[in-house]
């Protein structure tokens, strides 16, 4: 066993059962926060000193209350005193005022006792909150089922680990690695359930991005659709690279999030421009040129490609010449899942070397 796992198994053992399965409960809570939005998904269960539950929040979206603030709002609408409680997060209380107030001085405040957190926070701006509390003479216990609560974080805290938004690309291919055939004819490769699937991942992310050449030739609109063929409530950026212009009439000027031209065929300069925008998640969705350069630069952190049993044997491949010329150069990637849909197939991989 690593050393890495021993510590984290020290940290387990360091907070209760009940406090184990409170966290649990907070990971749910933090789930029910907007998948798409500038803060992380947090959730806050207090425990009194019986470990029986007083109160629980989660953060709601930008603006709104954070999760522990809301969970002490929860204790005193229940009229639960809060004085010598346990407050469990799935995120290290900020310490910092944005729009809210810093949570670590509520916790004081309430007169709470213990904290227990799974991750710390890695952003400078609001990091700190498990020191002031300590300095406040409150126990903390952090990086309690830490491999868990990043999963609850996803693409937020990958994002800021990597000081860049985080980059799936998105492939819709035939078993042969075609995206077209000969004549450029695209649709449709995969079944209905799977574009669905692929819709609500365009629900869940910052912004789409494809080259000019797949705007100009597929002419897409780039929306995120219900199965009814209504919009998401999240529309994403819809991000063109690329120098080329796009005519008037192109379906990316028609109802959809907001369009941005990146005049680059520069991927680090893309993804600058996006962080500036706030963007944490960015599908790059095609097409072969675009994907070529990501790879290319190391900059993909996550493949989701919806694979058909189809066979073309000639046409558009998925990906443009990455100047691999030798099995033992290929780019290899580690299949985290694989996802029947209909009768196609998700698998979803990450690079060699790419933490999950």
């Amino acid at each position: 066993m690593s050393g890495t796992t021993n510590a984290a198994s020290a940290r387990n053992e360091g907070a209760t059962a009940v406090e184990i399965a409170a966290l649990r409960h907070a990971f749910d809570l933090a789930r029910r926060g907007p998948a798409v939005d500038p803060n992380p998904r947090v959730g806050a269960v207090l425990l009194d000193a019986e470990g029986v539950t007083i109160g629980e929040g989660w953060h709601r979206g930008a603006g709104t209350p954070h999760a522990e603030i809301d969970a002490l709002a929860d204790a005193a609408a229940r009229g639960n005193d809060t004085r010598g409680s346990t407050a469990v997060v799935t995120l290290e209380p900020c310490n910092h005022t944005g729009r809210t107030g810093p949570c670590s001085e509520a916790l004081i405040a309430a007169g709470v006792a213990r904290v227990v957190v799974s991750v710390a926070d890695p952003t400078p701006l609001a990091a700190g909150g498990a020191a002031r509390l300590r300095a406040e003479g409150i126990d903390v216990l952090a990086g309690v089922l830490d491999d868990e609560g990043h999963q609850v974080l996803g693409a937020w805290i990958r994002s800021v680990d990597r000081g860049r938004p985080f980059v799936t690309l998105k492939l819709a291919t035939t078993l042969d690695g075609r995206i077209a055939a000969a004549d450029g004819s695209s649709r449709w490769i995969t079944g209905q359930v799977a574009r669905q699937h692929a819709h609500d991942l365009r629900a869940e992310v910052d912004a789409i991005a494809v080259g000019t050449g797949t705007a100009l030739l597929d002419d897409p609109s780039l929306t995120a659709r219900a199965a009814d063929g209504s919009l998401h409530g999240h529309q994403p950026l819809r991000v063109v690279v690329g120098l080329r212009d796009l005519p008037a009439g192109a379906a990316l000027n028609g109802p959809g999030g907001e369009l941005v031209h990146v005049r680059s065929h520069e991927p680090h300069e893309v993804l600058r421009v996006l962080a500036d925008r706030g963007v944490h998640h960015v599908l790059v969705e095609g097409g072969p040129t675009l994907a070529a350069a990501f790879l290319s630069a190391g900059l993909v952190d996550e493949v989701h490609a919806y694979v058909a049993p189809v066979l073309l044997g000639s046409g558009r491949p998925a990906v443009d010449d990455l100047g691999i010329t030798t099995v033992g150069s290929a780019l290899r990637l580690v299949t985290r899942s694989v996802l029947p849909l209909g009768p196609d197939v998700l698998i979803v991989a990450t690079p060699e070397l790419q933490e999950s």
